[in-house]
């Protein structure tokens, strides 16, 4: 396959509200601006978010090895309220180490162990930078009364590198985040395998997500930013999933390389005609969450030419054209869990027939999902759901 999912090793919320809380296992993660009676000022959540970077550098080395790759990032939606406006998320890499903390939204009595609106390690007595002098690239919230909130590297002026990643939310659009990070990955690799790049070197501290912002709330040509907007008809709330989920929906890194290859046979044909049928071959229904299993195909034309021959005309494969795509969805929500895509999850050819491979550790465990088969013949797109279906299951 050449969709691998990275999931996360912490995440946290930073509350400007209760600038000492942690909420290192809270099942949510929080992005809001909220004008509330018991605060004369619009109080902030953002979050953070980090992945480990030997999963990250072990996709690069040895999945992609060299191949075309790209990466994203995404987050699922819990709730979302007050979208009322086109509104931007930003995220960006984060500049300094922070620890996770064991604390839950609102506990009682508060936990303060971990990272917080004030805090990056309580347990190193470490606040976030949040006054100038930054170092180069960094920055933070440093003026008015809502100071810390984490530092962050912008990408402003960084050479060769696109590290600061929007995407915008509207009334109707959907809410889970998707944004493309593949630049901010290298910099972490370049950074961690100390190599010369034209990136500049990030560690990798993890991404950190808020809403567009300023020291300000409306600039000089009246553009009105969202984080620490006073105004009552702005106060959008957008809450996603946390690795500590008991949903199917943790975040994760989409990593994708592409592995094509269309390497054929003299003796197999490729399909010419749009009444065919294609099948999975070798589905055995069952696969341990740590196998990487190879599907291939079986496709043949639904009425096969009457021709003279001692073996059966049924027994003959054909190619899929080489603009076939694999997907796969999960069956009991009909949500795309790897969605079809015209770099990454086009079918291979061999010798004995069209194929690609799957990596069931980036799928949930205990679940089960479908596989879904789209080709263009002779003008006509056709997309095959003919009960392609397995589990994924532990071991």
């Amino acid at each position: 396959m050449a969709v691998y999912k990275i999931f996360p090793e912490k995440d946290a919320t930073m509350y400007s509200l209760f600038p000492q809380m942690n909420t290192g296992l809270d099942e949510i993660l929080d992005i809001s601006n909220l004008n509330i009676a018991i605060s004369s000022n619009a109080q902030v959540a953002r979050y953070l978010i980090k992945f480990n970077q030997d999963q990250l550098n072990n996709a690069i080395n040895n999945l992609a090895d060299g191949a075309q790759w790209d990466a994203d990032l995404r987050c699922f939606i819990a709730t979302a309220q007050g979208i009322n406006l086109d509104s931007q998320l930003y995220v960006y890499p984060v500049s300094g180490a922070w620890g996770m903390g064991t604390g839950k939204y609102l506990d009682q009595p508060l936990v303060t162990n971990g990272v917080s609106w004030e805090w990056q390690t309580v347990q190193d007595g470490k606040r976030w930078n949040a006054l100038p002098p930054f170092n180069p690239y960094v920055t933070a919230s440093y003026s008015g009364s809502n100071r810390g909130g984490g530092t962050w590297y912008t990408g402003s002026n960084l050479p060769g590198l696109d590290i600061s990643q929007t995407q915008t939310f509207t009334y109707h659009s959907d809410k889970d985040l998707k944004v493309e990070v593949t630049d901010t990955l290298k910099a972490w690799y370049s950074a961690s395998n100390n190599l010369f790049s034209p990136y500049t070197k990030i560690e990798n501290e993890g991404f950190l997500v808020k809403w567009e912002g300023s020291s300000s709330y409306e600039d000089a040509v009246g553009n009105y930013y969202i984080e620490f907007n006073p105004n009552l008809n702005i106060q959008p709330v957008l809450q996603y999933y946390s690795m500590d989920t008991h949903t199917i929906y943790p975040p994760c890194i989409d990593f994708k390389w592409n592995d094509f290859s269309y390497v054929t046979s003299s003796t197999i044909s490729t399909i010419a005609t749009s009444q065919l049928y294609a099948s999975i071959i070798n589905n055995d229904g069952f696969f341990y969450s740590q196998s990487v299993q190879q599907f291939r195909v079986d496709c043949r034309p639904q009425f096969p030419p009457i021709i003279f021959q001692t073996a059966s005309i049924y027994t003959t494969n054909y190619y899929l054209p080489t603009a076939s795509f694999w997907a796969i969805k999960d069956l009991d929500t009909n949500e795309y869990v790897i969605d079809f895509d015209s770099t990454y999850t086009k079918l291979s050819a061999d010798t004995t027939s069209s194929y690609f491979e799957v990596y069931m550790n980036g799928l949930q465990p205990e679940r089960y999902y479908t596989i879904l088969l789209k080709t263009t013949v002779g003008g006509s797109t056709l997309v095959f759901d003919s009960n392609y279906n397995f589990k994924v299951i532990n071991g």
